[in-house]
This record gives structure tokens, C-alpha cells and sequence, in this order.
């Protein structure tokens, strides 16, 4: 009997998500370039049914027609490098799954030069870390929606599940599904930042231990701010580190990595004009951890303020300090959302947002429990400019930007950097403003460059001559 899907690259997000096929009940062939993790996976086999290819061509021969290849690699050179293996042994109306981190841009070649030869190709974002991989993921697909319904009865049912629906929705043509992972991303790196202020803030103007800290994030986890990061948080910050018995979040180094989709996410928006400032400055927030000598050396150079700052009342601003991160993780999903909207029309993808909040409920990194009201916000306008102004949203952060304020003051005060935070409420405060400060800056570069400007009461452009 043939298989009825290939899995390349068996690393442990490819190893696990070929197990979850398994475990799903498919009969799945599985190759590596290397036979190390072949033989690996193959030994932590407990009755499910995978079946190990040493060479190429009996691995896509051992598929039954139309072969569907899902390819779990490292971005970049190594899928080319895949996909050129497998084009001499496949035929017109095969299927090639890019489950990897791919660039958007890059899927979209790799879907044109296929294409030429009437292989299906499509680009799956895929969010769950390696436990969503073997329990059941939040999948993106992009591409050819005919293609994709050839591989939807076995993505739907390895994908995570909410409400019993599947956390898998076809995204949009071409690069579209892994444009959607990339800003997914983008959202992260801001949320996990926000979080990390929030901590800050608490340990360091709360004085409170990490332990006390740990109950917070748990008590907040049972609300409006339930999400799969703030859960985690909790538990990261209840672990003790084996060696000194300290809590082990005191003993990791504080310099942060960053594996590139983050920073595609802000050259896109960059690109396109498309305000991202809160998903950017998480990203700023990683590079300057990474000069941790540097900023070991300006410590003993550069001071903060003198002044001495007041105690304060530890229940009022924890309270505070719960507002501040709804507000500001509202601002960052507001970003990224927006982003997705504007790129969508950019690019004619009719990207549906409501669904994709819905696949992010579950198995993704990002999935937080008010998804379900960003769904519902564009379910009731589809055409929703942001976030911000749909009325739950609206209604809320009136209330809860007081503490957002308060925060960011008491941050700037104590000299203690809360880029995220701030950058949230600039942002709201920006997009609330009816009539900016922008005619100063055409103002200028009229001046300079003879730019023109436009003008308030009469349409056209207009030249001044200033001096």
C-alpha cells in the first residue's frame, strides 16, 4: 500500500509533525538528508505506522498519486536545495508543503517556478513550538486553492482544535500563508516584550520576588489576558535552577536571539508605509540585549534620576501594571491585524481575518484568549480600519489607558526603559489625534526641498517660497 504523505526533514518540529500525521492515522514516509534523525524518529516509534526512505527517489515513488510532500527544513538555501532534489522524481499535479520559516517573497518564486511545471507548491505557516507540532499546530496555507484542497482532509486533522473546529484555514494565494506566520511572529516578539516590561515593572519599582510575580501572572492567566504566554511566564518564573537553587530566570543571561521574522515583519511595514512601531521596537528591544557588554560598560558611566522616587502602593499597581499589558498587547494586535489588512489590499489576497484570528485560539504561540473578539470585531465589519476603534476595544482602553499612563511615567521617572509600553501609548495617542504635528515636518521639507505641501481649505500642491 502506498503512503499517503511524505515528510522531509526530521528535525524535531518535521520529526513531531510527522508523528502527529501518524498518530492521525496516516501512513506516512519519512526522509532526512542525513540518516542520523531518520533512524532517531524511527526508534521513538510506539505503534504508529512511519515508514524511513534512504534515498530520495524511493521516498517520493513510495507516495501514492498525487504525491503530497511536506517539507520541514531550515529557511532559506536548504528548501531550494530540497525542492531541486525531488523535482526529477515528481510529476504534473504533485503537491510540495513549505512548513518551514520561510520569507514570503521566497515562497512566492519557489510557487512561480513550480507552478511552470504544474506542481502544486504551497506555503504553511506553522506556530505551536515542537509540542504544537506533535499536538496539533496552528496551520497557514497559502497558494492555489485547488492545490490545497487536495491536502486539506490531512491538514485540518493534525491541526489543533477549538470549539471542534480546526486551527487550519486556507490564508490566500501565492506567499500568502507564510506572509500571515511572518506578521504572526511580529506579534509575538512584541507581546512576549510587553510581557518582560511588565515583569520588570514589578520587580523592580514592586520590589516583588519572582515567586510573588509568578502568582500574578497566574491570577491574570484566569482572565481577560488568559494566553498561552502569559501561562508559560508563570511557569518559567516558578522554576529553580538545579545548580544554585535560585530561581533559573536569575542565572539565564540577558541577551536575546532572533531568527529573522520579526525583523521581515517591520521591512515589510517599512516598506509599505504601514505604522508597526510597537512589533519594531520589540525587535530594537533585542538588538541592544545583544551589546550586553556594552551596556555592562555604560552602567558604571551613564546615570539615571537622581530624584528619590515615592513608595507605592503595591495593589494599586499591580492593578495598574494588568492594565498597561491588555492595553498595550491590544495596541500590538492592533499593528499586526492592521498590517495584515493593508497588505492584503496591496497585494489582492482577500486575506480573511476573522478566521485568522480564530486558527491563532489555538496551538500558536500568539493564541490568547480575546482572539475570540478580534474575530468577532471583523465577523461585524470586515472592512475594519483597526482594532482600536471597533467598540469593545474602544470601550475598554478608555478606561485601562490610565494605567498604561501611569506606568510608562513611573517607567520614564525611575529611568527605567519600557519600549513596548511606551511605544503603545504613543501609538494610541498618535491614532487618536485628528490633527498632527505633520504640518511642521511638510512645512520643512518645502522648505528644504521644495516638496510642496497641501493645504486644509483649497485642494492641489503647493510650493512657498520661505525666504
Amino acid at each position: 500500500m502506498k503512503n499517503s504523505i511524505g515528510v522531509i526533514g526530521l528535525g524535531v518540529m518535521g520529526g513531531n509533525i510527522a508523528l502527529n500525521m501518524a498518530n492521525n492515522g496516516e501512513q506516512v514516509a519519512v526522509y532526512n538528508y542525513t540518516r542520523d534523525l531518520t533512524d532517531n524518529l524511527i526508534a521513538k516509534l510506539d505503534g504508529q505506522t512511519l515508514t524511513p526512505y534512504y534515498e530520495v527517489e524511493d521516498f517520493v515513488q513510495s507516495l501514492e498519486i498525487p504525491r503530497k510532500i511536506f517539507v520541514m527544513v531550515t529557511a532559506g538555501a536548504a528548501i531550494d536545495s530540497v525542492i531541486s532534489s525531488l523535482i526529477p522524481h515528481l510529476e504534473e499535479g504533485d503537491v510540495i508543503m513549505d512548513g518551514g520559516n520561510s520569507f514570503y517573497e521566497d515562497t512566492e518564486r519557489r510557487y512561480d517556478e513550480l507552478k511552470e511545471k504544474g506542481i502544486g507548491y504551497l506555503g504553511i505557516g506553522v506556530s505551536g513550538g515542537e509540542v504544537g507540532a506533535l499536538t496539533g499546530p496552528s496551520i497557514m496555507p497559502g497558494g492555489d486553492k485547488e492545490v490545497y484542497e487536495k491536502v486539506a482532509p490531512i491538514l485540518t486533522k493534525i491541526a489543533a482544535q477549538v470549539d471542534g473546529d480546526p486551527c487550519c484555514v486556507y490564508i490566500g494565494p501565492r506567499g500568502a500563508g507564510h506572509f500571515v506566520k511572518m506578521v504572526h511572529n511580529g506579534i509575538e516578539y512584541a507581546d512576549m516584550q510587553l510581557i518582560a516590561e511588565a515583569y520588570t515593572f514589578l520587580r523592580e519599582k514592586l520590589n516583588l520576588s519572582v515567586e510573588e510575580i509568578a502568582d500574578i501572572f497566574e491570577t491574570w492567566n484566569q482572565g481577560e489576558l488568559q494566553s498561552y504566554l502569559i501561562e508559560i511566564t508563570a511557569e518559567i518564573l516558578r522554576k529553580k535552577d538545579e545548580e544554585t537553587g535560585l530561581p533559573l530566570i536569575d542565572v539565564i543571561l540577558d541577551k536575546a536571539g532572533q531568527k529573522g521574522t520579526g525583523k521581515w515583519t517591520s521591512i515589510q511595514a517599512i516598506d509599505n508605509g504601514i505604522p508597526t512601531s510597537i512589533i519594531t521596537e520589540s525587535l530594537f528591544a533585542r538588538y541592544i540585549s545583544a551589546i550586553k557588554d556594552e551596556r555592562v560598560a555604560a552602567q558604571s558611566i551613564l546615570s539615571g534620576p537622581e530624584h528619590e522616587q515615592a513608595s507605592l502602593d503595591k495593589n494599586v499597581w499591580i492593578d495598574y501594571v494588568r492594565q498597561a499589558l491588555y492595553m498595550g498587547k491590544v495596541c500590538a494586535y492592533a499593528q499586526g491585524f492592521t498590517q495584515y489588512k493593508t497588505s492584503s489590499d496591496l497585494y489582492g489576497w482577500d486575506l480573511p481575518l476573522k478566521d485568522i484570528a480564530l486558527i491563532f485560539r489555538g496551538g500558536c504561540i500568539i493564541r490568547a484568549k480575546f482572539l475570540n473578539v478580534i474575530s468577532e470585531a471583523y465577523q461585524e465589519q470586515a472592512d475594519l480600519a483597526n482594532l482600536l476603534i471597533s467598540p469593545y476595544f474602544a470601550e475598554q482602553i478608555k478606561d485601562y489607558q490610565n494605567g498604561l499612563r501611569k506606568v510608562v511615567c513611573e517607567g520614564i521617572q525611575s529611568g527605567i526603559a519600557f519600549p513596548c509600553l511606551s511605544s503603545s501609548l504613543s501609538y494610541y495617542d498618535s491614532y487618536r489625534t485628528g490633527r498632527s504635528n505633520a504640518n511642521i515636518l511638510q512645512a520643512q521639507r518645502d522648505y528644504f526641498g521644495a516638496h510642496t505641501y497641501e493645504r486644509t481649505d483649497v485642494k492641489g500642491a503647493f510650493h512657498t517660497n520661505w525666504q
